[in-house]
Protein backbone atom coordinates (compact mmCIF):
# COMPACT_ATOMS: atom_id res chain seq x y z
CA UNK A 1 0.00 0.00 0.00
CA UNK A 2 1.29 3.86 -0.44
CA UNK A 3 2.61 5.41 2.07
CA UNK A 4 1.46 9.25 2.86
CA UNK A 5 4.05 11.46 1.39
CA UNK A 6 6.36 13.08 3.49
CA UNK A 7 4.97 16.31 1.78
CA UNK A 8 1.80 15.95 4.00
CA UNK A 9 4.29 16.29 7.21
CA UNK A 10 5.97 19.17 6.06
CA UNK A 11 3.71 22.16 6.88
CA UNK A 12 0.40 22.61 8.47
CA UNK A 13 -2.89 21.62 7.38
CA UNK A 14 -5.32 24.55 6.91
CA UNK A 15 -8.79 22.90 7.82
CA UNK A 16 -11.33 23.74 5.72
CA UNK A 17 -8.85 26.13 3.52
CA UNK A 18 -7.29 29.11 5.40
CA UNK A 19 -10.86 30.44 5.95
CA UNK A 20 -11.61 33.38 7.54
CA UNK A 21 -15.43 34.89 7.08
CA UNK A 22 -14.39 38.74 8.10
CA UNK A 23 -12.29 38.48 5.03
CA UNK A 24 -14.93 36.66 2.81
CA UNK A 25 -13.51 33.42 3.37
CA UNK A 26 -15.63 30.47 4.29
CA UNK A 27 -15.08 27.34 4.82
CA UNK A 28 -14.29 25.03 2.61
CA UNK A 29 -14.71 28.14 -0.73
CA UNK A 30 -12.78 28.74 -3.60
CA UNK A 31 -11.80 31.69 -1.65
CA UNK A 32 -10.18 29.86 1.24
CA UNK A 33 -8.51 27.34 -0.74
CA UNK A 34 -6.64 30.49 -2.96
CA UNK A 35 -5.36 31.96 0.35
CA UNK A 36 -4.20 28.20 1.69
CA UNK A 37 -2.58 28.44 -1.89
CA UNK A 38 -0.52 31.84 -1.31
CA UNK A 39 0.42 31.08 2.61
CA UNK A 40 1.94 27.34 1.68
CA UNK A 41 -0.42 25.45 3.69
CA UNK A 42 -1.54 22.46 2.74
CA UNK A 43 -5.57 22.52 2.35
CA UNK A 44 -8.42 19.79 4.41
CA UNK A 45 -11.22 19.78 2.91
CA UNK A 46 -14.54 17.87 2.99
CA UNK A 47 -17.26 15.80 0.60
CA UNK A 48 -20.70 15.43 0.13
CA UNK A 49 -23.09 13.92 -2.57
CA UNK A 50 -25.27 16.31 -5.00
CA UNK A 51 -28.55 14.60 -6.18
CA UNK A 52 -26.87 13.60 -9.31
CA UNK A 53 -23.55 11.80 -6.94
CA UNK A 54 -21.07 14.16 -7.97
CA UNK A 55 -18.39 14.94 -5.26
CA UNK A 56 -19.65 18.23 -3.88
CA UNK A 57 -16.86 20.23 -0.96
CA UNK A 58 -19.20 21.46 1.50
CA UNK A 59 -18.98 19.91 5.40
CA UNK A 60 -22.15 19.61 6.54
CA UNK A 61 -25.50 17.28 5.38
CA UNK A 62 -27.81 20.08 5.57
CA UNK A 63 -27.50 23.39 3.89
CA UNK A 64 -28.67 26.26 6.67
CA UNK A 65 -25.52 26.85 8.84
CA UNK A 66 -23.43 27.27 5.58
CA UNK A 67 -25.75 29.21 3.14
CA UNK A 68 -29.39 30.80 3.07
CA UNK A 69 -30.87 27.72 1.70
CA UNK A 70 -32.25 24.90 4.48
CA UNK A 71 -32.89 20.78 3.65
CA UNK A 72 -30.07 18.10 2.62
CA UNK A 73 -27.36 18.66 0.39
CA UNK A 74 -28.05 15.18 -1.41
CA UNK A 75 -31.30 16.08 -2.45
CA UNK A 76 -29.72 19.40 -4.61
CA UNK A 77 -27.98 18.97 -8.29
CA UNK A 78 -24.58 20.27 -9.27
CA UNK A 79 -26.23 23.12 -10.79
CA UNK A 80 -28.68 24.05 -7.96
CA UNK A 81 -25.41 23.78 -5.80
CA UNK A 82 -23.62 26.40 -7.88
CA UNK A 83 -26.17 28.94 -7.35
CA UNK A 84 -26.24 28.58 -3.81
CA UNK A 85 -24.29 31.29 -2.11
CA UNK A 86 -21.84 30.55 0.82
CA UNK A 87 -22.39 32.93 4.28
CA UNK A 88 -19.86 35.49 4.10
CA UNK A 89 -18.84 34.87 0.60
CA UNK A 90 -19.83 35.90 -3.42
CA UNK A 91 -19.75 31.98 -4.85
CA UNK A 92 -21.86 28.98 -4.55
CA UNK A 93 -20.84 25.32 -3.66
CA UNK A 94 -17.92 24.07 -5.78
CA UNK A 95 -17.39 20.54 -6.97
CA UNK A 96 -14.21 18.33 -5.98
CA UNK A 97 -13.27 18.77 -9.43
CA UNK A 98 -13.27 22.59 -9.36
CA UNK A 99 -11.41 22.37 -6.59
CA UNK A 100 -8.72 20.09 -8.03
CA UNK A 101 -8.70 22.49 -10.94
CA UNK A 102 -7.77 25.18 -8.30
CA UNK A 103 -5.26 23.71 -6.87
CA UNK A 104 -3.43 22.07 -9.79
CA UNK A 105 -1.01 20.14 -7.76
CA UNK A 106 0.25 23.28 -5.86
CA UNK A 107 -0.19 22.15 -2.00
CA UNK A 108 -1.37 19.15 -0.58
CA UNK A 109 -5.17 17.92 -0.76
CA UNK A 110 -6.21 16.20 2.48
CA UNK A 111 -9.95 15.19 1.60
CA UNK A 112 -12.29 14.22 3.67
CA UNK A 113 -15.17 11.39 2.74
CA UNK A 114 -18.32 12.47 5.16
CA UNK A 115 -20.46 9.14 6.05
CA UNK A 116 -22.85 8.71 3.91
CA UNK A 117 -24.57 5.41 5.24
CA UNK A 118 -25.63 7.27 8.78
CA UNK A 119 -23.71 5.05 11.51
CA UNK A 120 -20.67 4.56 10.37
CA UNK A 121 -22.02 1.24 8.41
CA UNK A 122 -21.40 -0.46 4.86
CA UNK A 123 -23.70 1.78 2.74
CA UNK A 124 -20.98 3.87 1.43
CA UNK A 125 -19.76 3.47 -2.52
CA UNK A 126 -21.54 6.56 -4.33
CA UNK A 127 -19.23 8.94 -2.84
CA UNK A 128 -16.32 7.15 -2.72
CA UNK A 129 -16.68 6.48 -6.32
CA UNK A 130 -17.59 9.68 -7.59
CA UNK A 131 -14.16 11.17 -5.96
CA UNK A 132 -12.05 8.54 -7.38
CA UNK A 133 -13.38 9.38 -10.59
CA UNK A 134 -12.38 13.16 -9.99
CA UNK A 135 -9.32 13.08 -8.80
CA UNK A 136 -8.25 10.48 -12.10
CA UNK A 137 -5.48 11.86 -13.81
CA UNK A 138 -4.56 14.61 -11.04
CA UNK A 139 -1.34 14.95 -10.26
CA UNK A 140 -0.92 16.71 -7.51
CA UNK A 141 -0.57 15.22 -3.57
CA UNK A 142 -3.84 14.17 -2.71
CA UNK A 143 -4.97 11.89 0.55
CA UNK A 144 -8.10 10.66 1.00
CA UNK A 145 -9.66 9.85 4.47
CA UNK A 146 -13.45 9.15 6.45
CA UNK A 147 -14.41 8.72 9.65
CA UNK A 148 -15.57 5.27 8.26
CA UNK A 149 -13.81 2.43 8.03
CA UNK A 150 -16.61 0.67 5.31
CA UNK A 151 -14.93 4.10 3.24
CA UNK A 152 -11.54 3.55 3.43
CA UNK A 153 -12.22 -0.29 2.79
CA UNK A 154 -13.90 0.93 -0.72
CA UNK A 155 -11.33 3.20 -1.22
CA UNK A 156 -8.39 0.57 -1.05
CA UNK A 157 -10.34 -1.36 -3.36
CA UNK A 158 -11.12 1.15 -5.93
CA UNK A 159 -8.17 3.36 -5.88
CA UNK A 160 -5.50 1.49 -4.12
CA UNK A 161 -2.33 3.97 -5.26
CA UNK A 162 -3.46 7.20 -4.00
CA UNK A 163 -2.65 7.43 0.08
CA UNK A 164 -5.88 6.73 2.31
CA UNK A 165 -6.50 7.36 6.18
CA UNK A 166 -9.07 6.66 9.15
CA UNK A 167 -10.15 10.19 10.42
CA UNK A 168 -10.35 9.22 14.50
CA UNK A 169 -11.70 10.15 18.08
CA UNK A 170 -12.72 9.44 21.57
CA UNK A 171 -15.91 8.81 20.11
CA UNK A 172 -17.69 9.92 23.53
CA UNK A 173 -21.33 9.87 23.89
CA UNK A 174 -21.29 13.20 23.90
CA UNK A 175 -20.05 13.98 20.88
CA UNK A 176 -21.49 10.83 19.14
CA UNK A 177 -25.41 10.63 20.72
CA UNK A 178 -26.67 8.79 17.91
CA UNK A 179 -24.12 6.04 17.31
CA UNK A 180 -24.81 3.13 19.29
CA UNK A 181 -22.68 2.01 22.43
CA UNK A 182 -20.90 -0.94 20.63
CA UNK A 183 -20.04 1.24 17.65
CA UNK A 184 -18.25 4.01 19.79
CA UNK A 185 -16.68 1.39 21.24
CA UNK A 186 -15.34 -0.55 18.29
CA UNK A 187 -14.04 2.94 16.54
CA UNK A 188 -12.67 4.26 19.66
CA UNK A 189 -10.14 1.30 19.57
CA UNK A 190 -8.99 2.09 16.19
CA UNK A 191 -9.14 -1.63 14.73
CA UNK A 192 -9.37 -1.30 11.37
CA UNK A 193 -6.22 0.19 9.71
CA UNK A 194 -5.28 -3.18 8.82
CA UNK A 195 -8.30 -4.08 7.25
CA UNK A 196 -8.82 -0.95 5.31
CA UNK A 197 -4.83 -0.91 4.53
CA UNK A 198 -4.83 2.60 6.19
CA UNK A 199 -1.70 5.03 5.51
CA UNK A 200 -2.45 7.37 8.38
CA UNK A 201 -5.11 8.14 10.85
CA UNK A 202 -5.86 11.83 11.54
CA UNK A 203 -7.09 12.10 15.31
CA UNK A 204 -9.05 14.54 17.47
CA UNK A 205 -6.23 16.50 19.17
CA UNK A 206 -7.50 17.21 22.48
CA UNK A 207 -7.51 12.58 22.88
CA UNK A 208 -4.11 12.12 21.32
CA UNK A 209 -2.94 10.70 24.60
CA UNK A 210 -5.73 7.54 23.93
CA UNK A 211 -3.87 4.27 23.92
CA UNK A 212 -5.53 3.49 20.84
CA UNK A 213 -2.56 6.57 19.49
CA UNK A 214 -0.06 4.96 21.01
CA UNK A 215 -0.34 1.82 19.16
CA UNK A 216 -0.98 3.61 15.95
CA UNK A 217 2.41 5.32 16.57
CA UNK A 218 4.28 1.95 17.48
CA UNK A 219 3.25 0.72 14.43
CA UNK A 220 5.58 3.66 12.65
CA UNK A 221 2.00 4.92 10.64
CA UNK A 222 1.99 9.20 10.98
CA UNK A 223 -0.14 10.49 13.30
CA UNK A 224 -2.17 13.70 11.92
CA UNK A 225 -4.45 15.44 13.89
CA UNK A 226 -7.68 17.86 14.06
CA UNK A 227 -8.31 20.59 14.61
CA UNK A 228 -6.62 23.27 17.07
CA UNK A 229 -7.26 26.52 17.25
CA UNK A 230 -3.95 28.82 18.82
CA UNK A 231 -0.56 28.20 18.88
CA UNK A 232 -0.38 26.70 22.37
CA UNK A 233 -2.87 24.11 21.09
CA UNK A 234 -0.45 23.30 18.90
CA UNK A 235 2.34 23.15 20.68
CA UNK A 236 0.43 20.71 22.55
CA UNK A 237 -0.80 18.93 19.91
CA UNK A 238 2.78 18.44 18.15
CA UNK A 239 4.46 16.34 21.10
CA UNK A 240 2.39 13.39 19.60
CA UNK A 241 1.00 14.32 16.46
CA UNK A 242 3.50 14.46 13.55
CA UNK A 243 1.27 17.15 12.15
CA UNK A 244 -1.94 19.55 12.44
CA UNK A 245 -5.00 20.58 10.87
CA UNK A 246 -5.38 23.99 11.93
CA UNK A 247 -7.70 26.98 11.82
CA UNK A 248 -8.33 30.64 13.34
CA UNK A 249 -5.07 31.95 13.71
CA UNK A 250 -1.76 31.85 11.37
CA UNK A 251 0.40 28.77 11.85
Amino acid sequence: MPALPKVFLDRPIAHRGYHDTAAGRPENSRAAFAAAINAGYSIELDLQLSRDDAAMVFHDYQLQRLTPETGAIRRRTVQELADIPLKHGDEGIPTLAEVLDLVAGRVPLLIELKDQDGAMGAGVGALEQATVAALEGYNGPAALMSFNPHSVVQLAQMAPEIPRGITTCGYTSENWPTLPDETRRHLRNIPDLGRAQADFISHDWVDLSSPAVAQVKSRGLPVLCWTVCSPSEEARARRVADNVTFEGYRA
